[in-house]
């Protein structure tokens, strides 16, 4: 069965000044993958006749589906309609439906139908409307050449609404795809490169109707397996048995879900499952690591609370880290590390606790302890404590994503008894 290849054309001078993020190539790419449509290429260009023509010239010779965002509103630099009708040969016509639904929009909020609102009507002859229940702009699907072009407004949750009412159904329908299985694979604490060398053989082996890809994180690794073909049965059965053979290469230490959830999540599932609680110590982070724990949906339910302890007096107030140590080995070191995550465990009463502190950045380095140098702590109601530094970078955002990011790992090894 022939792969059917898309390009997406983000169309709007906001997009190429920085204005506003193109988050609809990102969604748009994710759905039609799961049709088995392979997005092959994406492009922006601007609010120009010339390049919008150039650019549909282009993707037309490439391209068996080619999808524009954007430009589709009722003021004058909004040209995307009329390019695309000259691009087809054909006149903009008033679609009655489309005229219908936009009049409904505006007598729904009381408001009058301009004659620039009735333009919202007007489509390329020949196009099939794909009616807009979310706003006033419509989108188009219509082929010229065996080629599918079709033509949405660029407001996110428009677009998505019109592809999900019409678009997708209509792609589905109209394209002969084969079977598409995606199968993620989550890792933490193994770098892309050290995970590639070492799973590279099983990767060489694959067959050639599956790929995988590495999407890298902070102190993450998902792998997403991807299969295509026409026989469903045989597909899975080969992704089950990859799958198999590829766990133990990872090894239980780097790999922690079969499913695409991140590290907070999967601890908060590894909490709730056993009924442990948690606290949390941190200094250089400034409470992200609460942030993130607290991200996930029912975390109340495990995370009894932290303190942020970015003085001294703070973790000797209220973390009882003696002074002395203070004094002796500095804030930043394992054994005041240690004593944080001590500290926050009993103070809270909780199953298990971990601490950060270091040196986020651009200031406070030394030669012994130079900015991005962390140190960490698990402690738990059994008594388990464990500490370890880290170099990291000398950005203080990075490193402080970062040393959150690790932590996790670090708690979640902590919890799996893998420490």
């Amino acid at each position: 069965m022939k792969e059917v290849h898309a390009e997406v054309i983000t169309i709007g001078d906001e997009i190429l000044f920085g204005q506003i993020t193109d988050t609809n190539t990102q969604w748009l790419g994710s759905e039609l993958s799961l049709l088995g449509i392979k997005v092959t290429r994406k492009s922006s260009v601007g609010d120009r006749y010339e390049e919008i023509q150039t650019i549909l010239n282009e993707a037309a010779q490439r391209a068996d589906l080619v999808i524009l965002t954007g430009g589709l509103g009722p003021t004058n630099d909004d040209i995307t309609k009329k390019v695309l009708a000259d691009f087809l040969g054909q006149s903009l016509i008033r679609n009655e439906e489309v005229l219908s639904d936009v009049t409904a929009f505006f007598v729904s909020r009381g408001r009058e139908v301009s004659d620039v609102n009735k333009g919202q009507a007007l489509i390329p002859e020949g196009a099939v409307a794909l009616r807009n229940q979310y706003g006033t702009a419509p989108g188009t699907w219509v082929i010229r050449e065996q080629v599918v072009f079709i033509s949405l407004p660029g407001v996110p949750h428009e677009m998505k609404g019109i592809m999900r009412d019409h678009g997708l159904p209509a792609i589905k329908k109209h394209f002969q795809t084969p079977f598409i299985l995606h199968q993620i694979i989550r890792t933490a604490g193994i770098g892309e490169s050290m995970l590639a060398e070492q799973i590279k053989d099983w990767e060489e082996a694959l067959p050639a109707f599956l790929s995988l890809a590495y999407l890298p994180s902070f102190s993450s690794v998902k792998l997403r397996l991807t299969g295509m073909h026409d026989d469903q049965q045989l597909l899975k059965q080969e992704m089950d048995r990859q799958v198999q053979l590829l766990l133990p290469l990872i090894g239980n230490k780097h790999f922690y879900a079969a499913t695409d959830i991140n590290l907070e999540e999967h601890i908060g599932i590894l909490l709730k499952a056993t009924g442990q609680t948690l606290s949390l110590a941190e200094s250089c982070t400034g409470g992200y690591l609460q942030h993130l724990i607290t991200s996930v949906p029912g975390s109340s339910a495990y995370f009894k609370g932290g303190i942020v302890s970015y003085s001294n007096d703070i973790k000797e107030q209220e973390l009882h880290v003696p002074k002395t140590l203070l004094e002796q080995k500095g804030a930043v070191s394992t054994k005041v590390a240690e004593a944080m995550a001590t500290g926050i465990l009993r103070k809270y009463k909780t199953s298990y606790a971990l601490s950060i502190t270091g040196i986020a950045g651009p200031d406070g380095g030394t030669k012994d302890k130079p900015v991005g140098f962390v140190c960490m702590a698990f402690a738990s109601a059994t008594g388990q404590l464990y500490s370890k530094t880290f170099q990291f970078g000398k950005e203080r955002d990075t490193n402080i994503k970062v040393s959150a990011s690790v932590a996790l790992n670090l708690l979640r090894l902590g919890i799996e008894g893998k420490l």
